[in-house]
């Protein structure tokens, strides 16, 4: 997946923790390269209790780091990346792997 600002791809890490950001943009997971991270206003999506910036997105639920508050994802917006295929696209792929028709 690429840096949403710049669209830099992510190489493969040394050793220790990854200098790349994760962070939730119009109710999806996106990531932020190191050079964005310096940019003061990156348009991500805040926590509504505690405003932190520190959200993850999984299964239709977007998740705060910073206070735990969970809630489930809203409908996507506009401007937002069409996720319509995915699905089609993973069970096409399982059914490659696991060899099923």
């Amino acid at each position: 997946m690429p840096c949403y600002r710049c669209g830099a791809r992510q190489t493969d890490p040394v050793r220790g923790a990854s200098p790349w950001k994760r962070g939730v943009r119009h109710e999806a997971q996106v990531l932020v390269c190191p050079d964005c991270q310096r940019a003061q206003d990156l348009d991500l999506d805040t926590c509504p209790t505690c405003a932190s910036t520190a959200l993850i997105c999984r299964l239709g639920e977007v998740e705060c780091r910073s206070c735990g508050l969970v809630r489930l994802a809203q409908a996507p917006s506009p401007g937002s990346p069409d996720l319509s295929g995915l699905a089609a696209e993973v069970e096409a792929a399982l059914n490659r792997v696991l060899g099923r028709k």
